[in-house]
């Protein structure tokens, strides 16, 4: 076994979208969500559209989880302005119980594409598994559905790429990243108006330790994810304020059972092996 690690800089670029464009994906949506280890509140995702003519991203720009919250919100109006077109879009507590959280990624996801009013080419997601793709409907009808969840993505299914730390490498994936996170973010708050005893405010709904202690005091109300074990959900230790937001958005998923919609093998051409090599991780090869 070899191991190549590869420089982590945090300051994402248009490298990966431009070689996206070479191979001919004219419109590249990058993708990323927010909310997916949360006890409370929605999932929600971002997407923006870059073509050929797009600059650089905003100075400034990166992940959202290495900027403090002032700067996020600061970062919305040139993200939107940079942007060819731009959505985001969200899931309920309610569907994540209904639906299983990949589910309603996928349907936060499409909500997020019918908002941009474009049909990209490609979608570059962050991570390492394609969650946007539907295992059960991949073909002719995967972006098919004709009820309020569709994407307006066409009869086709769309082409996902997905790309390890996506969000530090790429400024499509990044602009997403902060959008879908300022938005999240404001919405918590907002709910934590009428719910003051679960300091959503501070916590934006994951599992910190005063979360958790209104969960034992007051038992969960109806934006808990309730189909979800909260009680055993793993502390996660508040940051310093100022710094990043009080609860990683990359904090693992508990109490869900989505055995049947576990990440597949990929492989060929485009696959998560090929592109990790582009990222800036650690890469493992056998």
């Amino acid at each position: 076994m070899t191991r190549r690690r590869a420089r982590l800089s945090g300051k994402p670029s248009l490298r990966v979208e431009r070689s996206l464009q070479r191979e001919g994906f004219r419109l590249v949506a990058g993708m990323d969500e927010v909310g997916r280890g949360a006890l409370a509140g929605p999932v929600s995702v971002g997407v923006v559209v870059v073509d050929e003519t797009s600059r650089s991203g905003p100075v400034g720009l990166r992940d959202s989880k290495l900027l403090p919250p002032h700067r996020r919100e600061q970062l919305v109006a040139p993200v939107r302005r940079w942007a060819l077109a731009y959505g985001v879009g969200h899931a309920s507590a309610a569907e994540i119980d209904e639906i299983g959280i990949m589910g309603a990624l996928r349907r936060a996801g499409r909500r997020a594409l019918h908002a941009t009013g474009v049909r990209p080419d490609v979608v570059l997601l962050d991570g390492n598994h394609d969650w946007l793709t539907d295992p059960a409907r991949e073909g002719l009808l995967a972006f098919a559905e004709t009820d309020t969840d569709a994407s307006g993505a066409g009869d086709a299914p769309l082409p996902v790429r997905t790309l390890i730390k996506g969000d530090m490498r790429c400024s499509s994936v990044a602009g997403a990243s902060v959008l879908a996170k300022v938005e999240r973010d404001a919405a918590m708050v907002a709910y934590g108006t009428a719910h003051p005893v679960y300091g959503w405010a501070v916590n934006k709904g994951y599992a910190a330790p005063e979360h958790r202690s209104a969960l034992l005091e007051h038992g969960p109300c109806a934006l808990h994810r309730r189909s979800w074990n909260l009680l055993a959900a793993p502390a996660q230790e508040a940051q310093p304020p100022g710094t990043t937001s009080a609860m990683p958005d990359e904090a693992p998923d508990v109490g869900v059972a989505d055995m049947d919609e576990a990440a597949p093998a990929v492989s060929g051409p485009g696959s998560r092996v090929e592109w990790a090599m582009m990222s800036d991780v650690e890469v493992i090869r056998g």
